[in-house]
């Protein structure tokens, strides 16, 4: 069995070269994994590409894994705060409409490199404290879900597992279908997710 330290990435760099030069390596591996694959995506392609030494790489990761462990935190904190950002100002007053900022933000998240989630959600191994983390931001997305449906001026009354439903429907279908070798329209799949929701709270959940 693998060691569980493996993910476990070297202490975060305090000078501004030394910041740029891992996050440098972090956007190189992005490339990588996405061009080769977890199983090809190793260290030594990773420090070719970002223009360093195999050295200077192991500076900042022990390996790969920690590498990944990097990327896999980076996209679910930017999915995190997307959707902070877009409902910061308050929710329009239409049910769809309110929907749509969630299932967008979440399309937007993951808009820009299919090929990388795929690698990074369905190829490479999980850190068990990313699962952790990953398991608490559920929780917390369903919490706030729920409050803003019991909150909401047009939703009809739900419960926690209702809005469980809702969070699971949309990143499941969200990840599924945008990372799928099938091409997919993100505008037509945002309406079908909209609407799949819509109907599915108004008739009670």
């Amino acid at each position: 069995m693998a060691p569980t330290d493996r993910f476990r990435q070297r202490k975060q760099p305090k000078q501004r070269r030394a910041a740029q030069t891992r996050q440098r390596i972090v956007d190189a591996a992005a490339q990588v994994f996405a061009e080769y694959g977890y199983a090809a995506g190793t260290t030594n392609r990773i420090a070719e590409r970002a223009e360093v030494s195999i050295g200077s790489l192991y500076q900042y990761f022990p390996n790969k894994d920690a590498v990944l462990r990097a990327l896999m935190q980076a996209h679910a904190d930017a999915g995190a705060r997307l959707i902070a950002e877009r409902s910061a100002a308050g929710l329009p007053a239409n049910l769809d409409d309110a929907l749509r900022v969630f299932v967008r933000a979440t399309i937007d998240n993951h808009r820009d490199n299919p090929r990388l989630h795929r690698v990074l959600f369905e190829e490479a191994p999980r850190a068990p404290d990313f699962l952790a983390h990953m398991h608490e931001m559920e929780r917390q997305a369903v919490e706030i879900t729920a409050a803003l449906l019991e909150a909401h001026p047009s939703a009809p009354a739900s419960s926690r597992l209702t809005a469980h439903v809702v969070v699971a429907t949309i990143e499941s279908l969200v990840h599924r279908l945008v990372t799928t070798e099938i091409p997919v329209d993100l505008d037509e799949l945002e309406d079908e997710i909209v609407v799949l929701l819509g109907r599915y709270l108004r008739q009670g959940g």
